[in-house]
């Protein structure tokens, strides 16, 4: 396949946020996580969601949204996405779930060749349908989306792929870069953790970036904060990591200043084995992984219990704006399932080609507001 030619710029020199070439097709959508940050960036994105409660948040917010089942759509019903992007349901492969995942996970990669070498879409299917969970073979649904793209006549190949997942699922994006490789994309992959990226929250993810054409250079975003370790102090303003110079990690009471401080986070599961041992975070400490049950956390000062995290601040620690309108049913399983957006404005920056988000970018999405405060239903 002839490499793509280079792109126009994408944005005007004070980096405003101008409308750029690209647009996008946000599968898994979830409640916007990614959207925002795209929005942010002036890329359009339609997200396709099927969880109600999450489309009710984005239509809160102002999303456009394809409300649905993933395998209902394909690329042709979006002739203008020239992005494709997608954060899969991880439950299967997390570690809290049961596992259906990982102990499928060789089956995952046959299939994944089975794709590539366009076995019949049928027999795929009658196969799927055959897995203990069928949630995970909803992580093939990109890489058939892609491959639709290039192999339809009256399409284009995507000019960028950036898929999200929990780290159990990096030998899968692995599979996915060899075969995106194969068919003329540059490809990497790897584990991000979030509180590198200015997260107020220790959160890994496995990312996959890709760009049409084998000759463009494609690398994972470079951190501008430093991880967070046990027991490892606070960094000073500015500190060197190896080559770079980063900021400290953000901590929690940096996003909740409301919140009396300090205070102590303590979680719903047990650590180590032990359902006893609750793990704990400080208030001077960015937030353990936000997950489904954070609503279930207690928050305790000087050994009384204070008020759990609201909505609002649980968003706040996944770097969701604190405006923004979560809706409908479970909302902390909404936020705990999200992409946080500041770590997607940074991947999608690195895979578009628009450098480091800048310092007014990050706070337009601080600062951001709702378009359709007013209404429960996605727009489409």
């Amino acid at each position: 396949m002839t490499p793509a030619q280079p792109q126009p710029p994408l944005v005007t020199d004070a980096r405003l946020p101008a409308k750029t070439p690209f647009s996008i097709v946000d599968l898994f959508a979830g409640p916007g996580g990614l959207d925002v940050a795209a929005d942010v960036l002036g890329i359009p994105v339609t997200g396709i969601e099927w969880d109600e409660g999450a489309c009710a948040t984005r239509g809160r917010a102002g999303l456009e949204t394809v409300p649905g089942d993933v395998r209902k759509s394909r690329p042709a019903d979006f002739p203008n996405a020239n992005v494709l992007t997608g954060g899969p349901p991880c439950q299967t492969f997390t570690v809290a779930g049961h596992g259906a995942g990982r102990r499928a996970l060789d089956d995952v990669l046959k299939f994944v060749q089975r794709l590539v070498d366009r076995d019949k879409p049928s027999n795929i299917d009658l196969d799927l349908a055959e897995m203990e969970d069928e949630r995970t073979g909803l992580v093939l649904e990109p890489l058939r989306w892609a491959l639709e793209a290039i192999d339809d006549p009256a399409l284009r190949p995507y000019e960028a792929i950036v898929l999200e997942q929990v780290p159990a699922v990096l030998p899968v994006w692995e599979a996915y870069a060899e075969a995106l490789q194969n068919e003329g994309y540059a490809a990497t992959y790897g584990i991000l953790r979030t509180e590198e990226f200015g997260v107020p929250q220790t959160r890994r993810r496995a990312v996959l970036i890709a760009r049409l054409g084998r000759n463009n250079h494609v690398e994972l975003p470079t951190p501008t904060h430093h991880p967070y370790r046990k027991g490892v102090a606070r960094p000073t303003e500015g500190a060197e990591l190896g080559p770079w110079k980063r900021e400290p990690w953000v901590t929690m009471e940096d996003v909740l200043p409301k919140r009396p401080r300090p205070f102590v986070v303590i979680s719903n599961y047990g650590s180590g084995g032990n359902p006893k041992a609750r793990g704990e975070r400080h208030s001077d400490q960015p937030a353990a992984t936000v997950t489904g049950k954070i609503s279930r956390n207690r928050v305790v000062r000087n050994g009384l219990d204070l008020p759990r995290f609201t909505p609002s601040e649980a968003g706040l620690l996944q770097s969701f704006p604190a405006a923004y309108p979560w809706t409908g049913r479970d909302v902390a399983q909404q936020i705990g399932n999200a992409v946080p957006p500041r770590l997607a404005m940074h991947v999608l920056s690195a895979a578009l080609g628009l450098g480091v988000p800048t310092d007014a970018e990050l706070d337009r999405l601080a600062k951001w507001k709702p378009q359709a405060v007013n209404s429960e239903e996605p727009r489409s």
